[in-house]
């Protein structure tokens, strides 16, 4: 069965107030009881409605989990701290800290896992995490250029192409360096993440790639 975005499915309106507590629950279900003991009857009952209210938002567990998670995600913000350099760590370490919460560590590992052998898993996850958290990409270059940090991309397609590059380097390295090698995204690591990152992006204005 091709899972849907909760958004996409018809019937009866939708209850915000019901949504939020029920990827609520799920994200308490998760520390509480792990990946394999999460049940949608428990998620159910955890929230106060019924188990087919459920069922009319969710295939399964993997989609909600994967919703419940990409909340978390949502809340993730650029600050304006007045440098590009100063802005990533920020952003940086914000991401690091939604890592490190056993919710979002064990939900998003488990439905990575599944993902493996799930297109249409795969392709909620893109469109409810990594496709929506691109905007921190277009917003973080769109106020360096801004100051003159970062030259204009005339280029729409190779614009594209380079926001997907750096989304990748950021979101690649943090979660290997919190979920695969279990070690802290602290302060010091992220300003040397940063420094690197720097450095390509400058050889990239320089040299920007052909085709």
């Amino acid at each position: 069965m091709q899972s849907r975005s909760p958004a996409s499915r018809t019937g009866r309106p939708r209850s915000a107030t019901a949504d939020a507590a029920i990827l609520a629950a799920t994200r308490e279900a998760l520390v509480e009881l792990g990946w394999s003991k999460l049940t949608l009857g428990d998620v159910a009952t955890r929230a106060g409605v019924a188990k087919t209210t459920l069922y009319r938002r969710w295939a399964g567990k993997n989609e909600l989990v994967v919703d419940a998670v990409a909340e978390l995600f949502d809340e993730l913000e650029l600050p304006d701290r007045g440098s590009l350099a100063a802005d990533i760590e920020g952003v940086v370490l914000q991401f690091a800290s939604i890592l490190a919460l056993p919710e979002a560590r064990s939900g998003l590992m488990a439905v990575v896992a599944e993902a493996t052998r799930d297109e249409a898993l795969r392709e909620r996850i893109r469109a409810s995490v990594v496709d929506r958290q691109k905007r921190l990409v277009l917003e973080g270059r769109s106020r360096a250029q801004a100051r003159g940090e970062l030259p204009a991309e005339p280029d729409p397609a190779s614009s594209a192409r380079t926001v997907d590059l750096i989304f990748d380097m950021v979101a690649g390295a943090v979660v290997h360096r919190t979920l695969v090698s279990a070690e802290p995204a602290d302060e010091e690591w992220v300003h040397r993440f940063t420094g690197v990152l720097l450095r390509g992006l400058a050889g990239e204005a320089a040299h920007p790639a052909d085709g």
